[in-house]
């Protein structure tokens, strides 16, 4: 791979963070590059390590992913080479954003994950948000790692109406 395609990648996922107000994860970040041909997924996770080691990107990880933001260094970097990005990709970007932004933010705004306390039991974390905002957020201990999971796995599909529910039962 030559190193203008490199640095190419990497200013599509500068780009790609600049154009929404939340975290991407990098499974996120990788449908769009890799599904629509624009890299392999080794070159695609070589760019964003690079990002990332050189602070243009911060990671924090979730569970078993990670989600990305857009550091200052990065705002700094993609205003001095945006143009490196061809019209016709930043057109792509903006398209699949138009068709997937509702889709990408409910996975971020809708998170679960869980920890081990020091007695060998689990702390399951969930949480919703609202751009940004948290609506609920719980803590639930459980006694196995599978319980956990199971949990974690779970939350994204039932949370609205286990939402739902203690609304209606509080009011």
């Amino acid at each position: 791979m030559t190193e203008p395609s490199l640095t190419l990648y990497k200013l599509m996922i500068l780009y790609m963070l600049d154009r929404v107000d939340f975290p991407l994860s990098g499974s996120q970040l990788g449908e769009f590059v890799i599904s629509r041909g624009y890299t392999g997924y080794f070159h695609f996770q070589q760019a964003l390590n690079e990002l990332e080691e050189d602070s243009f990107i911060s990671g924090e990880p979730l569970r078993n992913s990670t989600n990305y933001s857009l550091t200052e260094t990065g705002k700094e970097a993609l205003t001095l080479f945006s143009s490196g990005i061809p019209g016709k990709i930043k057109e792509d970007i903006l398209d699949y954003f138009g068709d997937q932004k509702l889709t990408l933010r409910r996975e971020h705004d809708i998170t679960a994950d869980y920890d081990i306390r020091p007695n060998g039991e689990y702390i399951v974390r969930t949480v919703i948000k609202d751009r940004g905002d948290p609506l609920l957020s719980m803590e639930i201990n459980v006694v196995t790692k599978e319980q956990a999971a199971a949990i974690c796995d779970q939350w994204k599909e039932k949370s609205e109406i286990i939402y739902q529910y203690i609304i209606d039962s509080l009011l």
